[in-house]
């Protein structure tokens, strides 16, 4: 009996146009990832879980655990961070602090699947290990601002807060300490659910009414990222861990003024709590504006993380793109204009006595670093080879005829537009060097006159 071909829920198979879209986007965010001066690092897929437990808070239920064939219990990776951190602790005295790395990887949780959300996907992340300084901090920021201008966004809104002003938050409303972690998560999904939703959630915890409405008070002030900070400075006066966390904010914003970052890219936001319960610091998140699929980067300081694998705690900072958002957010705003295939010119073949002509103008293209494929079956006819090269969308076609195999010519065919034009091979060879070096967008320079 055949077997069924599945596959489980929330996963997927990604043919190559997916393919060539998610490359793009790893091909974009490396190059910039590099040009910020981070090296890549790669963990594996699998750790024991006790290396994972205990440092996830609620999310901890999400992650795939299981017995090996060694009964060892094990896990696959929920994220790239603390594999990061025990990467540290095991190699600390081999890397040069600060060291700063980035991994681009699958990584695996068990969530309810949705559009942008999946249980195997992948994360891309650059963190800095061994500096407390927030030029690192503001140097995530301006990597996220920058990797996401490359992509081509230009709607979106970084959202900046720092964990010590969530513990100042729940301080000033009079909140028990050991419900404040309850004030963090309500308050992170005041955006989704709304201030009276976020009311009702902490009154179930068990929140006073007064206390509720101090922090829906303070969380929902209106002005500039500097008047937030301001506001927050008074509130918090009396709290010296809510001022450090002022200070630090302030510290990111002197910083991303002077790296030039438009403060129409970010914000300052009171309610950003994000779920990880090893930030200890700035926390940010990034928003686009429409679609509006949630966040597409994430990211904080973490410095207390590491201290759970060596006793000693070491300052670490980083931020993450959402790969699958990324390119779920892409293809809804490019719809179909995206390239189809790795293929710029596919070479034709008009018989087969110029088979061998064919194949030879192949090789001398991809010599001149042009991706060229050749169409295989000789005896079909031009018309459906060149519908061939259409369906994959193809950007072009090379043509050799007899006459332009005596002339040492060739006819290269747009297939967007169907013009074309006769070129000596030289001249082709020309343009094809001249694509070649002007790649690097999704689509290939039309070369039609």
């Amino acid at each position: 009996m055949p077997i069924k071909p599945q596959i489980l829920k929330g996963t997927r198979d990604l043919l190559p146009p997916a393919m060539i879209l998610r490359h793009h986007v790893i091909d974009t965010l490396e190059a910039v990832f590099e040009r910020f001066g981070f090296e890549p690092l790669e963990t594996p897929a699998m750790e024991y879980a006790a290396t994972l437990e205990g440092k996830l808070g609620e999310e901890e239920r999400l992650m795939y655990r299981f017995l090996d064939a060694g009964e060892r219990m094990v896990a696959l990776r929920y994220d790239l961070t603390v594999p990061l951190a025990r990467v540290i602790a095991m190699h600390q005295h081999e890397l040069t602090m600060p060291f700063k790395r980035y991994q681009i990887a699958p990584v695996w949780r068990a969530e309810k699947p949705q559009k942008g959300r999946y249980r195997e996907f992948w994360q891309c992340d650059a963190d800095i290990v061994g500096t407390k300084s927030m030029v690192a901090d503001a140097e995530c920021i301006a990597l996220m601002n920058t990797g996401l201008r490359e992509l081509g966004f230009s709607s979106f809104k970084t959202l900046i807060n720092n964990r010590k002003l969530l513990v100042a938050l729940a301080e000033y409303a009079g909140v028990d300490r050991g419900l404040a972690v309850r004030v963090y998560r309500a308050v992170d999904k005041l955006e989704k659910i709304g201030p009276e939703n976020v009311r009702e959630e902490m009154l179930e915890y068990g929140i006073t009414p007064e206390a509720a409405g101090r922090v829906l008070d303070l969380v929902q002030t209106e002005g500039t990222s500097r008047e937030l900070l301001e506001r927050f400075q008074r509130a918090f006066a009396g709290q010296p861990a809510g001022l450090q966390g002022v200070r630090e904010l302030q510290e990111i914003l002197d910083n991303l003024e002077a790296m030039e970052i438009s403060d129409r890219f970010y914000a300052v936001d009171l309610s950003l709590a994000r779920g990880l319960d090893y930030y200890t610091g700035p926390v940010y998140e990034t928003i686009v504006e429409e679609p509006k699929i949630g966040s597409l980067t994430g990211g904080g300081r973490y410095d207390e993380l590491l201290g759970l694998f060596t006793g000693t705690p070491l300052p670490m900072t980083g931020t993450s793109f959402g790969l699958e958002r990324i390119v779920d957010v892409l293809q809804e705003m490019h719809g179909g204009g995206l390239a189809g295939t790795t293929s710029e010119v596919m070479v034709t073949v008009f018989s087969p006595e110029l088979l061998a002509k064919s194949l030879r103008l192949a090789g001398h293209l991809r010599l001149e670093g042009v991706h060229t494929e050749v169409y295989y079956d000789a005896g079909d006819s031009l018309g459906k080879q060149l519908k061939y090269a259409s369906r994959k969308r193809v950007p072009f076609a090379v043509i050799m005829g007899p006459d332009e195999a005596a002339a040492g010519k060739i006819t290269v065919r747009d297939m967007a537009s169907g013009d074309q034009r006769t070129l000596s091979e030289t001249e082709a060879a020309g343009i094809f060097r001249a694509w070649v070096e002007r790649r690097g967008t999704m689509s290939v320079p039309v070369v039609v006159e």
